[in-house]
């Protein structure tokens, strides 16, 4: 769970754009895919997803 260069960049996608934020840490899979279903339920549940999936990864 180290830190890299490319996280800042992730989190700012992830707060602008959640669904992009998570593309560029996980591709297409699940979280992808729930992030979208998450983002247009609410645009804070995204987010919160978003940073979630960054920050584990």
């Amino acid at each position: 769970m180290a830190v890299t260069a490319t996280d800042p960049i992730k989190i700012l996608f992830a707060i602008l754009l959640p669904p992009l934020g998570v593309f560029m840490e996980v591709g297409f899979k699940g979280h992808f895919w729930l992030n979208i279903l998450l983002t247009l339920f609410g645009f804070i549940p995204g987010i919160i997803h978003a940073l979630y999936v960054i920050l584990k990864h």
